[in-house]
């Protein structure tokens, strides 16, 4: 189990708004794999994480899917779900087991309607988030595997602090778009090269400088976007 930690949001409220939404809001447990909400649907939910990884993604006719972005300690699952009525056809599923805060999406939404502090930062999470996933999206379709895959576990660390982290060469092919044999090969080489070391579904991280460096130029940009939600 990851180690919890206070959530980036909630924490960037002044007092007495992060405590209004915690009191609406009730702890729970985040098993791998729970959907947190399904394709055009609105959810009756919305989390903040503490704890995990939980993935956006995108599903095709064919049956084919990729990740569009992912969710941690940073922010609010559910947040774009707030701007309006649009079908959303992503759906967000708990990829690393975790912990948060369950808030009914009716609750959040009249926060975000009747304050103007809440609003304000729920925005500012969405334009930060819609950013990353334009920025995925280019590194899905110009840059190599092999420093999309350094990239993407550089942005996993990021949102977990955990070296050790579960994720099987099925889930890695598919979280950035390539085949599972691509990330087999990809993940013995960097393994060779000491940046990670990797057995039966665990990647655990030994070289973050190297593997930084191995990356490709969208992780700087993606990290900047992430510590943006750091500020107040």
């Amino acid at each position: 189990m990851a180690s919890e930690t206070p959530n980036l949001f909630l924490s960037a409220l002044s007092p007495t708004h992060c405590e209004s939404l915690r009191a609406a809001a009730k702890a729970v447990d985040l098993p791998i794999k729970t959907t947190l909400y399904g394709p055009d649907s609105t959810p009756s939910h919305a989390y903040f994480l503490t704890s995990g990884l939980a993935s956006i993604i995108t599903s095709m006719a064919n049956g084919d899917s990729g990740e569009v972005g992912f969710v941690g300690y940073e922010g609010v699952v559910g947040s774009l779900h707030l701007l309006g009525s649009a079908r959303i056809p992503s759906r967000c599923v708990m990829q690393l087991v975790g912990k948060g805060l369950r808030i009914a999406f009716p609750d959040l939404q009249r926060a975000f309607e009747n304050s103007q502090e809440i609003r304000r930062r729920l925005l500012q999470f969405v334009q930060c988030e819609a950013a990353m996933t334009g920025q995925i999206a280019g590194c899905n379709r110009l840059h190599h595997a092999e420093p999309r895959l350094a990239r993407w576990l550089l942005m996993a660390w990021d949102r977990t602090h955990e070296n050790d982290l579960n994720f099987t060469h099925e889930y890695l092919s598919e979280m950035i778009g390539t085949e599972r044999t691509t990330v087999t090969a990809i993940a013995g080489d960097m393994q060779r090269k000491g940046l990670i070391e990797y057995s039966r579904g665990q990647v655990k991280i030994l070289d973050r400088k190297s593997l930084e460096a191995a990356a490709c130029d969208c992780y700087p940009i993606l990290k900047q976007l992430f510590c943006c939600l750091h500020e107040r």
